[in-house]
């Protein structure tokens, strides 16, 4: 499996920094205790997305390395499919170290030059989560896929300076650069608004 780097993805990661401010993570998001180790994610990840995990480790390094150490990660399943406007769901846990395990779904809708569908195995690295109820609100960005057959991809979100960062191996057939948000909620919904 493999994924194909596409150079609006660079321009789409591009606007998501200036848009968001996400080239530099507050200070805060390294100094809040019960974080975790890059060591410590790229093993949980490597159990996670089994054999599939060989670009996990540069994934999640750079992601280390752009944002610091979470104090979060979520592990869990998504699917999406998108003609220009569309849908991504998703369920899985949220893991802290300090508030232990809870269940979370996401929903969210996506606009822009957008087209297939993909169900994958997602990662979600959680940065400056002050409590679990924190998390359940909407979190913006810009996402940028290429898939053919699958791969991984890395994307930013942000919301009340908290910020999300999936790292997704998916499968299926997707091109095309969008904006959205992804509602967590406690629950599970169909209405990704």
């Amino acid at each position: 499996m493999r994924k194909i780097v596409v150079p609006n993805f660079a321009f789409a990661l591009a606007v998501l920094a200036a848009v968001c401010g996400l080239l530099a993570v507050p200070a805060s998001a390294q100094d809040r205790g019960g974080t975790y180790s890059t060591q410590e994610l790229v093993h949980t990840g490597h159990k996670f997305f089994g054999s599939v995990s060989g670009g996990l480790a540069t994934v999640i390094e750079h992601a280390v390395s752009r944002y610091g150490q979470p104090n979060g990660y979520i592990l869990g399943e998504e699917g999406s499919g998108a003609i220009v406007g569309g849908l991504r769901y998703g369920e899985g846990q949220l893991n802290t170290r300090d508030r232990g395990k809870t269940k979370v779904y996401w929903q969210g809708p996506s606009i822009g030059w957008d087209f297939g569908g993909e169900g994958a195995r997602t990662m979600m690295l959680v940065y400056n989560l002050p409590s679990v109820d924190a998390l359940f609100q909407r979190f913006g960005g810009v996402d940028g896929s290429a898939y053919f057959i699958g791969g991984f991809g890395m994307t930013a979100l942000v919301a009340d300076r908290i910020y999300v960062v999936p790292v997704r191996a998916g499968v299926g057939l997707r091109l095309g650069v969008n904006l959205g948000y992804l509602k967590f909620t406690p629950r599970a919904t169909w209405n990704p608004f």
